[in-house]
């Protein structure tokens, strides 16, 4: 079974660019909006509107709220979201296809990250 986003949960996500080496994401939802566990490996996010959301892993959540015009590193990593604020959501995930330095794996090959989403500056 995938859990590549852009299959689990094709409302929201879309592919804008790929090549061998990175795979760029949009990402749109409005309030109230669930998304189904995906993953994604390590990545950029840059927030086109500011928002406010609640990432799910088993029975773990974090809020998250970012205004717009942030970029944000996330580590690889396994996650439901919700839209628990006032406005839509609409971000831009550059998806790295390269493993990190060092041979580090990420949590599509089995690492459970530290926390639930981004961890900010």
């Amino acid at each position: 079974m995938t859990l590549d986003p852009v299959r689990t949960n094709p409302d929201h996500y879309r592919v804008v660019f790929e090549n061998e080496r990175v795979r760029v994401l949009e990402y749109r939802d409005v309030p109230g909006t669930r998304t189904t566990v995906h993953e994604h490996p390590d990545s950029v996010m840059y927030t086109l509107s500011a928002f406010r959301r609640r990432l799910h892993r088993g029975d773990q959540h974090r809020d998250v709220e970012l205004p717009a015009g942030a970029s944000v590193w996330l580590a690889a990593q396994q996650h439901a979201g919700e839209n628990i604020g006032e406005t839509p959501t609409h971000a831009i995930f550059v998806e790295l296809k390269e493993p990190a330095p060092g041979g580090a794996r990420g949590a599509a090959e089995g690492r459970t990250p530290p926390e639930v989403g981004p961890r900010l500056p």
